[in-house]
């Protein structure tokens, strides 16, 4: 079912100053129970972007194909799913989905599987599954090119140690990856401590290779692979707040023009959208809303083709919210708060172009509101 919603509308001083994007919401579906993630995929092959939705608990993972969003079964049997990623295709050119499920806050209890999913005859049907690793917690599941050849590798973050124990998680977290075909599990490090919330894979130096910044109680690290190994350096400490109430949650990079900006939530599941500012000799910390509970969704993009990240995130209560910031000067010490939706709690929100039309679009999935959402970008 589809609703079409009036475009949102904001003062006139508000919209000249930060000139955001207009946005028309189509409601998707709702009747989605505990929809986690959305990971936008061309899955039928005829160029449209599709949807993926990957819930926190059942064991079926649900597809919408686009235009008209029929739904389709993707898998089942895969009891807690919890990421999904897309970072290789076959030789028909249909994605492979690598599928991380068995999932747990509870280190012990959580199995951790990871499966790689492909299609069969027909896209449509219900996809095959072959388990190619158990890490406990394994939570995210991400492409990265950190050798520069444009093949990409499949990083996973576990949420935690799995001898950590909550509330506090001590111990240090693993992170891994698999090379598509031969799918072996691959250590990068085990730095981060407590709970690994958020990974972002960008080339934050700007090498031509992917570099993997981490979320954690620590704060916000950089892994960068260089000579054959792998360096672990911090950037910030996150929220200052004493363990197991600080760092950093959830992480996106942006850019305002040539420079660049970390957007993040903290602590972890926080009440902060932060923004972190390059300084001279460290990054600057500004919180730019504390109004959050149970802060989970979070994005950077040029949503008006300015060439300036916009942030989009949201907590996922039953009274959720999902806020579009715009900063109003070139290097980000100003933010206006934009509601892009008062009525959705979104777990997880992405962007992209879903009809075409060169703009990038939003789209988000909100458990307690059992609904996934496109928002359209009309332009400015």
């Amino acid at each position: 079912m589809m609703r079409w919603s009036i475009p949102l509308v904001l003062s006139a001083a508000l919209w000249a100053a930060t000139a955001p994007a207009r946005f028309r919401e189509h409601t998707i579906a709702s009747d989605l129970a505990d929809g986690y993630q959305v990971l936008p995929v061309d899955l039928s092959g005829d160029g449209l972007t599709d949807l993926v939705v990957v819930p926190s608990r059942g064991d079926k993972v649900w597809w919408f194909e686009a235009p008209h969003w029929s739904r389709h079964l993707l898998v089942e049997g895969v009891e807690q799913p919890i990421n999904a990623a897309v970072c290789t295709y076959d030789t028909k050119g249909r994605p492979e989905i690598v599928l991380a499920y068995g999932f747990s806050n509870y280190p012990r209890k959580s199995p951790g599987v990871v499966t790689v999913l492909r299609a069969g005859a027909d896209v449509r049907g219900v996809w095959s599954s072959e388990i190619i690793d158990q890490l406990p917690t394994s939570h995210r599941l991400r492409c990265a090119d950190f050798e520069g050849t444009g093949r990409k590798v499949v990083v996973n973050a576990p949420l935690a140690a799995e001898t950590a124990e909550p509330p506090d998680y001590r111990g240090r977290v693993p992170l891994v990856f698999y090379r598509p075909g031969e799918w072996r599990r691959v250590v990068i490090g085990a730095d981060a401590q407590g709970v690994v919330h958020g990974i972002e894979i960008t080339d934050w130096d700007g090498d031509g290779r992917d570099e993997i910044l981490v979320a954690s109680f620590l704060g916000i690290h950089c892994y960068d692979y260089q000579a054959g190994q792998w360096r672990w350096q911090q950037i910030t400490s996150g929220d200052p707040s004493p363990w197991p109430k600080g760092g950093t949650s959830d992480i996106a990079v942006g850019k305002l023009g040539k420079n660049k900006f970390i957007a993040a939530i903290e602590p972890w599941h926080g009440h902060q959208v932060v923004v972190y500012t390059p300084g001279h000799s460290e990054w600057r910390r500004q919180v730019i809303d504390n109004s959050f509970r149970d802060g989970h969704a979070l994005l950077t993009s040029d949503l008006n083709r300015d060439g300036r990240d916009e942030i989009v995130a949201g907590y996922r209560t039953s009274d959720g919210r999902v806020y579009i910031y715009a900063a109003t000067d070139p290097q980000g010490a100003s933010w206006q708060r934009l509601h892009l939706d008062t009525e959705l709690g979104p777990a997880s929100c992405a962007a992209a172009d879903l009809n075409r039309d060169d703009r990038p679009d939003i789209v988000c999935v909100g458990p307690a509101q059992r609904q996934l959402k496109w928002y359209e970008n009309l332009g400015p």
